[in-house]
């Protein structure tokens, strides 16, 4: 079998192909679904099995191969195939602790430090917010940059373990190379890599796989997308050249 122009989406979930935490548009789903039953089609996301489920639907869920907690807990369907079970250290758990102690921001909800196969995600105003309460943590963190401060001072606290913004509200922390550039160890060098993600900038979660992607020098594509729309706007076009079926 020729390897060359086998092409293979890989597709981030929050922001890329759902809303943040929301789940997939109808008709987008509609489209994702069918372009999914007949074409190579892998999710990498930071979110766990079951949240990334309610996003996208069991069916999209079962089409794909899906690359849970950026690679370290991998489904082909209902099968797990790989499971990272690093945790996080005491003295780090800690540090983000005193972190949540000391922000700023005035509101709280809960589960500020959420476990994760393979990693943790950190958010100061905590998962268990309602849209309204994000919505007022992104517009504070926008004007006062405390994710990217909080993750720079914690990799410099804890050389061995990386801290990236993820999605809206959170930081994505696990071992350091166990990132989404992780998941190329399963694809052969000649395939034609097309990569959909919103956080592309250096100091955002799909970064370690657009880096990844560079450095193995294979054909690629990265799109760097602003929301869903985008992705199904470039998914239509790519269609309507005949690289998709």
């Amino acid at each position: 079998m020729s390897w060359i122009n086998v092409h293979r989406f890989i597709f981030d979930v929050d922001g890329t192909l759902t809303p943040s935490r929301g789940k997939i548009d109808m008709d987008f789903g509609v489209f994702f679904t069918n372009f999914s039953a007949y074409n190579f089609v892998y999710l990498v996301t930071g979110s766990d099995k079951d949240k990334t489920i309610e996003q996208v639907g069991d069916e999209i869920y079962s089409f794909a191969k899906v690359y849970n907690c950026s690679g370290s807990d991998v489904y082909n369907g209902n099968e797990n195939v790989f499971r990272n079970e690093w945790k996080l250290p005491v003295s780090a758990r800690e540090w983000l602790e005193q972190e949540l102690a000391d922000s700023d921001f005035p509101l709280r909800t809960g589960l500020h430090i959420e476990d994760r196969p393979g990693m943790v995600n950190f958010s100061v105003v905590g998962r268990n917010a309602t849209m309204g309460e994000r919505k007022l943590y992104v517009e504070w963190d926008v004007e006062n940059n405390e994710r990217n401060s909080i993750a720079k001072k914690f990799k410099k606290q804890f050389p061995s373990i990386e801290a990236v913004v993820g999605g809206e509200t959170g930081i994505d922390i696990y071992p350091v190379g166990a990132d989404k550039g992780q998941i190329l160890r399963d694809f052969h060098p000649q395939d034609h890599i097309h990569f959909f993600g919103d956080r592309m900038d250096n100091d955002g979660n799909d970064y370690p796989l657009k880096k990844a992607l560079e450095k193995r020098k294979g054909p690629h594509n990265c799109y760097h997308v602003t929301d869903w729309k985008e992705t199904f706007s470039i998914l239509k076009d790519l269609k309507r050249q005949g690289i998709i079926k």
